[in-house]
């Protein structure tokens, strides 16, 4: 799904696969690359699927059908996701009004089944979709000095400052728009949209013009999101009710009925859903799925695990029981299995790393009410 493949083969990329399409794995000394991020900034292919809706009935066909409110006013933008009956997440959206159309930004695997349940659904509304994922180029600028970064490099705009607010203008000779993130790394970010047959200019551009920065690939992705705390799709989001996620950025609670939201509501209003996301410090790295351990008890399971630089240690976000940070300070001990042993690992509070901001979508769960 690159579209500048020739210029990461310059930089030293190697590809991997993930969601169905090549995206770039490393570009050499991962971990150097992540530290480079922490301190200064780091530019990275995004791969999303993107869907198009047209139409005088855009925004309200969208807003029906996604946990998140969508913006009328023209750049701005949501996260949200698009749930099951039972509640559990199918996708996640990135979700921007541009004036006549709004832009739904996805998982590229993602976008097929999307577009096609959609389409079911348009009766007499004045919608239409279309596939646009070829039309785009995205590229994330993440990284303590992302905004300088930016701003160096930008020109007829300022850089965005609420997240998923947008500006348009230029860089170089191509025209852009400039997304502000939530901080999925922990630092201050940027993705930054093209036409995909300017991607490469782009790409050179961000890299060589104004203030310095350096090519990321998804290994560094995920070390740099895993330290912040920030859930993904693949490995956190898909196939799970929101609440257990606590991806409380994703919903609103008073919006209008959308699919599953019977079940987000009940969940919500029970005061505390079945299982939460924490962090982990085991002594070993897990790999996905490992399970985790309360004494004898089997009491969840290990969505990511990966060896933090900036740590120097394996750190894991799992799906664990609600009470367990309860049971852990009543003295429960913690194991998580490793090549089918036990090894000790301690809960850590989320994120792992305190960079310059806090993702936005950070867990976070109700507190608990108080007793009469």
């Amino acid at each position: 799904m690159t579209l500048v493949g020739d210029l990461h083969e310059a930089h030293g990329a190697v590809f991997t696969e993930r969601g169905g399409v090549d995206v770039v794995d490393h570009y050499g000394r991962p971990e150097r690359t992540h530290r480079a991020v922490r301190n200064g900034v780091g530019v990275i292919e995004m791969g999303y699927g993107v869907l198009v809706v047209e139409g005088d009935d855009r925004v309200d066909f969208v807003d029906n059908a996604v946990s998140n409110r969508v913006p009328d006013a023209e750049e701005e933008g949501c996260y949200a996701l698009l749930l099951d009956p039972q509640g559990r997440i199918e996708t996640e959206l990135f979700v921007y009004n541009a004036g006549e159309r709004l832009l739904c930004f996805t998982p590229p695997a993602r976008l097929e089944p999307l577009l096609a349940d959609w389409r079911e659904k348009v009766f007499i509304q004045d919608v239409q979709l279309r596939d646009a994922s070829a039309d785009f180029g995205v590229f994330g600028v993440h990284g303590q000095r992302s905004t300088e970064k930016i701003a160096s490099v930008l020109n007829h705009a300022g850089a965005p400052e609420e997240p998923f607010s947008f500006v348009r203008g230029s860089m170089a000779d191509v025209g852009v728009t400039v997304v502000a993130t939530d901080a999925p790394t922990g630092e201050e970010g940027y993705e930054v949209v093209c036409p995909a047959d300017q991607a490469e200019e782009l790409f050179d551009t961000l890299l060589t013009r104004g203030n310095a920065a350096i090519p990321v690939g998804y290994r560094t992705w995920d070390t740099l999101t895993t330290e912040a705390g920030t859930p993904l799709f693949a490995s956190e989001l898909e196939g799970r009710i929101p609440n257990v996620v606590g991806v409380r950025s994703a919903l609103d609670f008073d919006k209008g009925c959308y699919v599953g939201q019977e079940v987000v509501s009940k969940v919500e209003n029970r005061g505390q859903p079945s299982q939460r996301l924490v962090g982990l410090l085991p002594d070993a790295l897990p790999e996905s799925g490992a399970a985790v351990f309360a004494g004898d008890e089997a009491v969840g399971e290990v969505t990511r695990a990966v060896e933090s630089p900036l740590l120097d240690r394996p750190v894991a976000l799992a799906f664990v029981d609600y009470d367990l940070p309860e049971r852990v300070a009543d003295g429960v001990g913690v194991d998580v299995r490793v090549d089918e042993r036990e090894v000790d690992a301690a809960l850590a509070e989320l994120p792992f790393v305190d960079g310059g901001v806090r993702s936005g979508r950070l867990p976070q769960y109700p507190e608990p009410a108080e007793e009469a």
